[in-house]
């Protein structure tokens, strides 16, 4: 069990899109006292998984607002979280970066992704739990399934690279991930990174998939983000974890049409 607590779960009360989209405001403790924001998007269909779903550098977990909208029809519960590193995106502070006056440093945020853990493994018990980071916390997932491997399910990295020099820590930790593992990027230059880090990682489940248009991080799914290009990676996604947690029931499936080309790249062992 992680040592990090939780302290808070309180539905919202107050009328809004929020509280008419049943998000639920959560606040997690971590275990160095820092006081961390999130909000919880409960599954619509029969809970199968429970997603911790991690921002980007500069971020929020608005990051992550269609992207949990999508997840929860597919009964996939998702716990977005407002790092201590991130700041103002999508038009919305970093709560937590404003109650601490100051964005922290990358390493300083892993402590928020263990408190996230332990909220869903005390209020999910016996779920399937899915890490889902985004540029710096794509790294970070990878350590957390690493030093956690009992209780994570599988791993989502979007944009994995090695943010925390010097030398390859990132590879190192998924030196020792064998949960499944799912790991995309933009096209380009993040494509060699990202695959040199999913080469390291032991998984018998793992999937690299290559887009041919995208943007960096987890927003390579929205379409605000990357118009016309999210239908090819929502289908790698949904793929996966079809993999990994079973078929999804077809009344829960949603989203544009797929269209399979761009799927040019998806290496698997």
């Amino acid at each position: 069990m992680l040592f990090a607590a939780v302290m808070l779960c309180v539905p919202l009360r107050a009328a809004g899109q929020a509280a008419f989209e049943g998000i639920v405001p959560v606040e997690l403790l971590a275990a160095d006292g820092v006081r961390v924001a999130a909000e919880l998007y409960p599954a619509l269909a029969g809970e199968r998984a429970v997603a911790l779903l991690f921002h980007q550098a500069g971020s929020n977990a608005a990051e992550y607002a269609p992207i949990a909208g999508r997840l929860r029809r597919l009964g996939i519960t998702c716990l977005a979280i407002d790092q201590r590193s991130g700041g103002r995106m999508w038009g919305r502070q970093n709560r937590t970066v404003a109650r601490l006056g100051a964005s922290a440093t990358f390493w300083e945020a892993y402590a928020d992704l263990e408190a996230a853990l332990s909220w869903a493994a005390t209020h999910h018990p016996g779920k399937p739990l899915l890490a889902w980071g985004s540029s710096y916390t794509a790294a970070l997932v990878l350590r957390l399934a690493a030093e956690h491997p009992g209780e994570l399910t599988a791993v989502l990295s979007f944009s994995p690279g090695e943010y925390f020099g010097p030398g390859e820590p990132v590879r190192a930790w998924a030196e020792r991930v064998r949960q499944p593992l799912f790991v995309t990027s933009a096209p380009g230059s993040e494509v060699a990174v990202a695959k040199r880090i999913f080469e390291a990682a032991p998984a018998r489940l793992k999937r690299q998939f290559v887009p041919a248009s995208g943007v960096h991080g987890a927003s390579i799914l929205r379409e605000d983000r990357n118009p016309g290009a999210t239908g090819p990676v929502w289908a790698a996604v949904e793929k996966f974890l079809a993999e990994v947690l079973g078929a999804a029931p077809a009344a829960s499936s949603s989203g544009p049409p797929r269209n399979a080309r761009g799927e040019h790249g998806c290496a698997s062992e």
